[in-house]
């Protein structure tokens, strides 16, 4: 079981991973809407594993990998990206994320990218 931190501006698809990871036996620790607050809420809470959208205001992704990896180099995060988003991804995993999971999610990719994050 990991704790994990959801970053997503979109509610829905927070509560659609979070529905997906409690069934596979892992524990929401906390959510956030952007990447500052990602930032702050992985200080705060340690999670495992970061599951973490690549276009949000404020703050994008990759921009907030790379700020929660210069605080922790071990931290272990999965990018969440929409259709199209190769290139972003691509700068995600060079930022030091672990893994990708495409929208909309399925539940066995999503928990293959957690346990392969683990």
């Amino acid at each position: 079981m990991a704790k994990i931190l959801i970053v997503d501006d979109a509610a829905f698809m927070r509560m659609m991973l979070k529905d997906i990871l409690t069934k596979g036996g892992h524990d929401v620790v906390g959510e956030a809407e952007n990447g500052l607050v990602a930032i702050q809420k992985y200080q705060e809470l340690k999670p495992d594993i970061v599951t973490m959208d690549i276009t949000m205001p404020e703050m994008e992704g990759v921009e907030a990998v790379k700020e929660i990896r210069k605080k922790d180099a071990n931290a272990k995060i999965v990018m969440c990206s929409a259709m199209g988003q190769q290139g972003m991804v691509v700068q995600a995993i060079q930022a030091g994320a672990k893994d990708f999971i495409v929208k909309p999610f399925q539940g066995d990719r999503v928990l293959d990218a957690i346990r392969r994050a683990i």
